[in-house]
């Protein structure tokens, strides 16, 4: 039987996307240890769409 691991996927979206009121999202999906970070990731990414570095925060 294979050990469940504490590594889950998470997806990040873009905080100032929402607040431009742009057409459109800009999200990623990336890994996070839930036991060394139990609260929800927040990372600085680029956002294509506004063509710039903005903070990305995770959803679910």
């Amino acid at each position: 039987m294979a050990k469940k691991g504490n590594r889950v996927q998470v997806i990040m979206e873009c905080t100032e996307h929402k607040k431009s009121g742009v057409p459109g999202t800009s999200r990623y999906i990336t890994t996070k240890n839930r036991k060394n970070t139990p609260e929800r990731l927040e990372l600085k990414k680029y956002n294509p769409v506004l063509k710039k570095m903005t903070v990305h925060k995770e959803i679910k």
